[in-house]
Order: C-alpha cells, then sequence, then structure tokens
C-alpha cells in the first residue's frame, strides 16, 4: 500500500440521514507477487488513547461507481481506489475527539488466517478542529505533503441539503417510505 494521498474522519454521506462517522482514503493498493493476490477484505483500526474502534464495511471504488468490499484481484501494477470504511450497523458512533491517533489499515489476503497489517498512520486532531468536528455534516481532511513527508489537516462542513417539498415527495414514492 503506498502512502495515502487524502485521509478523512467525518460523517457518513452514502447513508440517508446517517449521524455516524466513518473514515476515508485514497491509495494505490499493489502486490510484490509476480500472480498478484486477492484481498478477501480490508478494515480499519482507529484508536485514541485507550479508546480503539474498527471500522470494518470496506466500500471501495469511484464517486458514482462504489462497490461494498468483497473481495478485489490486485495486481502487480496495482489498483487505485477511495476505500470507505464505516461503523457497523449494530454499533454506536464514534466521536472525533482531539488527541493523537494511530490509523491502521489491515488486509485479509484469501487463503490467509490473520489479516496483515499494511501501514500505520499517525495523525492528530487539535482542541479547536474537535470543537468543529461536533457540528452536523463537518469532517477533517488530512493531506499529504510530499516535501514534508507529513499530514496537513483541515475543516471542511459540508452545507446542509436543501430539498423542496416536491423533490421530498419524489424520493418517498421512489422509495416507498
Amino acid at each position: 500500500m503506498t502512502q495515502p494521498t487524502v485521509v478523512f474522519f467525518g460523517p457518513d454521506g452514502f447513508r440517508f440521514d446517517s449521524d455516524k462517522n466513518k473514515i476515508y482514503l485514497r491509495t494505490l493498493l499493489y502486490s510484490t507477487a509476480k500472480r498478484g493476490q486477492v484481498l478477501e477484505s480490508l478494515h480499519v483500526s482507529l484508536q485514541r488513547n485507550e479508546s480503539k474502534q474498527n471500522f470494518n464495511i470496506w466500500v471501495y471504488g469511484e464517486k458514482g461507481n462504489l462497490k461494498r468490499g468483497s473481495g478485489l484481484f490486485v495486481a502487480q501494477e496495482g489498483v487505485t481506489f477511495d476505500h470507505h470504511f464505516l461503523l457497523p450497523e449494530d454499533g454506536a458512533n464514534f466521536q472525533f475527539l482531539s488527541g493523537t491517533y494511530r490509523l491502521v489499515v489491515f488486509a485479509k489476503l484469501v487463503g490467509e488466517e490473520k489479516p496483515k497489517e499494511l501501514m500505520a498512520i499517525i495523525l492528530a486532531i487539535s482542541e479547536s478542529q474537535a470543537s468543529q468536528l461536533s457540528e452536523p455534516n463537518t469532517g477533517i481532511y488530512y493531506d499529504w505533503g510530499p516535501d514534508q513527508q507529513a499530514y496537513h489537516s483541515h475543516i471542511d462542513k459540508k452545507p446542509e441539503l436543501e430539498i423542496s417539498t416536491e423533490e421530498l415527495l419524489e424520493l418517498v414514492v421512489k422509495n416507498k417510505i
């Protein structure tokens, strides 16, 4: 796995009315084996002090063409995708508080008994950023700075989605809510 160019902690935009957080990253996965390898699954573990949370639902692809992770062939040349890691539905939400985080990416290869650690990344959230992250539709991006070999963070707030009554009725009819 190459150094992710971007990492995101924040709200999941996939699920309608979801208040659950997710982790997103973009990276190249490659294989050192001539014939490539098959990933059975990916997941990430996020740890801050004594708190640890696995984000075990893996979704990958490009915007508009995302797939639920259920195996991926990785050739020697590699594959680049957006990787979204979501919380399980039956669990509580994970709040991004101030502190230093250790994000670990794990891959389970077909035929292997245990997942392998691909990479560990250290990221920080300041008190000020944590305060902003408590607001709705707000996330934090970490962009890789190749010159300094470090991540640079910034807060991003997604504007509230305004929906007209007609659009809401159309959604209700289509989804039979």
